[in-house]
């Protein structure tokens, strides 16, 4: 009597070892992109530049590497506590998992500050914080302002433009500005404004962001941004979170200003007081173009011009009574004598004589080449009848008619024997010379 289990058995599938670590592989790389707190512990550089540590916490520990493209954006330091973003692969050759960093930020008031300061002691090293500011233009083409997608920050911005200055132009690029990313973001966008030829363009740009802790700040305090932000073209104004806070893209930036709002205020102009200013400005113009006409007039209304114009005639000919005529033509036949001494005539003349004779030379070669002469010298003749035609075919003579033929080097007479149509004649031709 056969018996049965009171359960399934599981299925074992038979797989090979590179097939399992690659199913694995598969199924990790499903995870995507994360980002894990923990603890630097053993960080190491290799020669290729990539950085290798070991992440920890109380009950865990997990590799990571950091690629040499992305050691700009990763801090690791001995001990410190930082927030990694990655991902998470599979290394087959060692069966070893691995996270690959692509930002590595410390976490902890403390780590940020010693991060900053750091930060702001190698920009102050460069000159970076001492350097001269930029000033904002008064009347800017085009504003460019950098923001996330809060929408309360763009709102603020637009409702100080629409106070100031309704319809002004202002482009708005919402970006990342806090948190894994943020960094690239912000720096792609600052290039993508000073760039764009598709949009007006931008002659001040404004970093914007509503208030947050300073873990959430901490892109705006990046050496990277901070060297691209003293690096622009155009002034930059950073207003980050609100008064209190001070990240150091305020101490590098052109203008700061304590919210978004202070700082469209800043970059904006009043139309109001344009208005004014250009009216003061046409006021001033007129009065002082009045006061100079009138004084015009006046200085016209007290002209005598008769004696004006008496004076002027007796100082002209005081002046002609003053010349001493016979210095001045001698002089003036100094100078005559000086440059005709000083033409060669004799190189222009002899210059056209020579193209004369060069033209000549041609024309008689010409007139050589075309002589009929030369085509007698060349074995022809030409055959005239009694009354001196020259001929051209064989019905203008006729048996018995007497020729005249000139050759090169003379001419005889002959009587035609015969003719193409006619018969040969017996009679011998007479010979003759002239």
């Amino acid at each position: 009597m056969s018996q049965t289990l009171p359960f399934d058995a599981p299925i074992t599938r038979q797989v090979s070892l590179t097939r399992l670590v690659g199913e694995l592989a598969r199924a990790i790389a499903e995870v995507g992109k994360v980002s894990v707190e923990g603890e630097v512990h053993r960080p190491t550089t290799s020669g290729a530049n990539r950085t290798y540590f070991v992440l920890r916490d109380r009950g865990a520990q997990l590799s990571v590497a950091v690629p040499s493209s992305r050691q700009r954006y990763c801090r690791v330091k001995e001990g410190e506590r930082v927030a990694v973003t990655g991902t998470i692969e599979m290394i087959v050759d060692r069966g070893a998992l691995q996270l690959t960093a692509q930002e590595v930020v410390p976490v902890g008031h403390g780590a940020i500050a010693a991060m900053v300061a750091e930060a702001r002691e190698r920009l102050r090293r460069d000159g970076l914080l001492d350097r001269a500011r930029r000033p904002l233009p008064m009347l800017p083409r085009c504003i460019g302002v950098l923001c996330g997608t809060d929408a309360a920050v763009r709102k603020d911005i637009e409702s100080v433009v629409a106070a100031r200055f309704p319809g002004y132009p202002v482009r708005f690029l919402e970006v990342t500005v806090s948190g894994p990313g943020a960094v690239e973001s912000l720096i792609t966008g600052i290039d993508l404004l000073h760039h764009d030829r598709t949009i007006d363009v931008v002659d001040v740009i404004v970093l914007a962001r509503g208030g947050g802790d300073p873990t959430q700040l901490l892109p705006f305090s990046d050496e990277g941004l901070c060297r691209v932000i003293a690096a622009s073209s155009v002034p930059i104004v950073s207003a980050i979170g609100h008064d209190g806070d001070r990240p150091l893209s305020d101490e590098v930036a052109d203008r700061r200003a304590g919210t978004p709002s202070i700082a469209a205020a800043m970059v904006v102009p009043d139309q109001a007081i344009l208005v004014a200013q250009i009216d003061a400005a046409f006021g001033r113009c007129s009065f002082v173009l009045d006061q100079r006409m009138e004084r015009g007039q006046r200085g016209l209304a007290g002209i005598a011009w008769q004696t004006a114009l008496d004076r002027r005639l007796e100082r002209c000919a005081e002046r002609v009574e003053r010349i001493d005529w016979t210095n001045a033509l001698l002089r003036l036949s100094a100078r005559s004598s000086a440059r005709l001494s000083a033409i060669d005539w004799h190189r222009g003349i002899d210059e056209r004589l020579r193209r004369a004779g060069l033209r000549l030379d041609g024309l008689e070669q010409r007139v050589e080449a075309l002589s009929p002469v030369r085509v007698l010298e060349r074995g022809y003749a030409v055959v005239r009848t009694a009354a001196g035609e020259v001929v051209r075919a064989d019905a203008q003579v006729a048996h018995g008619a007497v020729i005249d033929v000139q050759v090169a080097s003379g001419r005889f007479s002959a009587v035609v024997g015969s003719t193409a149509t006619g018969t040969p004649s017996a009679t011998p031709p007479h010979d003759g010379q002239e």
